[in-house]
């Protein structure tokens, strides 16, 4: 089975914390949309296996017309085969969400909604520079519920400042809509974004590991008591509707990139798509793709099936360890993650190396001391 994923490069205004690739100007929408599809067409031989997920990403692939969004899945069901059960997942946005646009989108083939609410609270939406208010983010996903029965929320925590009070109200308001998967992710700071530079200004303090660990721990708790399945670091759902488009990447099933910014993975390779719009637009025009490719080594595909199963409830295979990689790899492995099962961060279960509850919080450290180097 396979993936698609659809890089939608536009948003209305930057997110401080953001350094996803992105425009803030719509002009040459029509001509990355007729490019997209180009690249589609040129790399229709990609994928050997039927494709079971489709995730339109970006960005902010809400700003586009329903029209146009559905004129993207078209154009890959027409390309490539596409399971009829398949998950078509929209990235969406509180504050383009009314109810005549919600009602054209559920007249499409999308049948999962993915809304960026982040926080419930105005001044973390200010603080972030997010594009919605408090109400916005209310209405928009009181509406949805009315439209979508697959719906999942953007969170995160560990704002400067933020109490424990102050996430628990979050998550009392995240809970008093019947959604069905919440991802939520600690702030971080990333390099050259605004938030970077006004806590090197001192303009804002600089996040607390503390603080975040607190939210995330309280989050496990809360998310577990309303019967959510904690299936990822950052993702929990009710049963049946964890995230497939995700699962897979996680579980190293191959993907399709189309965009600017786009990663794609084919098992023992990766590439991605050039972060510049207009350099995308100018190589699909000479019939070209400006991207960059990376063959994997066997060391690469083992450290990376480390930090993806790891990360997930599912863990790490022992056996399919020493079937790819050896049986030294696994006595490795084994051995170095000792000193993590005796602290209560890991366990081994039916030959799986998995993640405790304890543990969610430290596990890209733990995965990053489990490589081969």
């Amino acid at each position: 089975m396979s993936g698609i994923y659809l890089h939608v490069p536009f948003c209305k205004q930057a997110c401080d914390y953001c350094d996803f690739h992105f425009s803030t100007s719509v002009k040459r929408k029509d001509e990355m949309l007729s490019a997209m599809k180009k690249e589609m067409e040129m790399r229709r031989d990609e994928l050997d296996s039927p494709v079971k997920t489709i995730y339109l990403g970006g960005g902010t692939p809400s700003l586009l017309h329903p029209e146009e969004i559905e004129e993207l899945i078209s154009r890959i069901k027409s390309l490539f085969s596409v399971e009829s059960d398949a998950e078509i997942t929209l990235e969406v946005n509180p504050d383009d969400l009314d109810k005549e646009r919600l009602m054209k989108i559920a007249q499409s083939p999308v049948n999962r909604l993915s809304i960026g609410i982040q926080s419930f609270e105005d001044p973390d939406l200010k603080f972030m520079n997010r594009a919605h208010d408090r109400e916005q983010a209310l209405r928009s996903l009181a509406e949805a519920c009315n439209y979508f029965g697959n719906i999942s929320i953007d969170l995160i925590y560990g704002l400067p400042g933020m109490s424990e009070k102050h996430w628990k109200a979050n998550l009392r308001k995240a809970f008093d809509f019947p959604i069905q998967h919440i991802s939520s992710y600690a702030l971080t700071v990333e390099p050259r974004t605004a938030l970077d530079h006004y806590i090197r200004a001192g303009k804002c303090p600089a996040p607390s590991e503390d603080e975040a660990r607190m939210h995330f721990e309280f989050l496990m708790k809360e998310a577990d008591k309303q019967g959510f399945i904690h299936y990822e670091v950052s993702n929990f759902a009710k049963e049946g509707f964890l995230s497939r488009h995700n699962t897979s990447y996680w579980q190293g099933e191959h993907y399709l990139g189309i965009g600017p910014s786009a990663h794609s993975y084919s098992g023992n390779s990766r590439s991605w798509n050039v972060s510049n719009n207009a350099r995308y637009l100018k190589a699909l025009q000479k019939g070209e793709i400006d991207h960059e490719r990376e063959v994997l080594s066997s060391k690469d595909m083992l450290n990376e099936m480390i930090m993806t199963r790891l990360r997930t409830m599912w863990g790490l295979s022992m056996q399919q360890v020493e079937t790819e990689f050896g049986k030294e790899h696994r006595a490795r492995i084994q051995k170095m993650a000792g000193k993590f099962i005796d602290q209560g961060l890991l366990k081994m279960e039916a030959e799986r190396l998995i993640v405790n509850q304890k543990g969610f919080f430290l596990i890209d450290g733990m995965a990053s001391d489990l490589f081969s180097d």
